[in-house]
């Protein structure tokens, strides 16, 4: 049993073949609209969200399996703000504007559970620690409504020790 994989960046929920994904698929004689519309089951959760996707392809009985991956940490903290572009523009500075959005500590938490694994963490405070590190670096994002470093030291001080429990 001879297997090859496809390593794809799709776009969560409305993902299409491009001419390289078309191609690589074709080769195998596969129904590429079917397996787009696979992908695309698998991934509407992360709608509006760049996921990276491996297409496993059993070269023998033409057997397709779809394993997606979790996208970036600042992609989950956009969505979870619900914004599209985390970037404070010339303009947004000119207006006095210096904050896009606010990270809650449980959101968080709730990031640092999906992307835990990948993380090469022991535990949810370490990783809830990286996406609020994530989230520093991060033009315009505050958590609970401070400056991320000013969360990040509650965090490290125990203020949100509650939420690993």
């Amino acid at each position: 049993m001879t297997k090859d994989t496809i390593d794809l960046i799709v776009d969560g929920g409305k993902a299409g073949p491009d001419a390289t994904s078309a191609q690589k698929l074709g080769a195998y004689k596969l129904n590429i609209a079917d397996v787009f519309k696979n992908i695309n089951e698998k991934t509407a959760d992360y709608r509006g969200l760049q996921v990276p996707v491996k297409i496993i392809v059993d070269k023998d009985t033409k057997e397709v399996e779809i394993s997606v991956g979790v996208p970036g940490t600042g992609s989950l903290i956009k969505k979870e703000m619900g914004l599209t572009l985390a970037k404070i523009t010339e303009e947004d500075k000119t207006a006095g504007k210096t904050v896009l959005g606010n990270l809650s500590m449980e959101q968080a938490v709730k990031i640092a559970r999906i992307k835990m694994e990948g993380m090469g963490v022991t535990n949810l405070k370490d990783a809830t620690k990286a996406v609020i590190g994530t989230a520093s670096a991060m033009m315009g994002v505050q958590v609970e409504g401070k400056p991320a470093k000013e969360a990040l030291k509650e965090l490290e001080d125990g203020k949100w020790d509650q939420l690993f429990k």
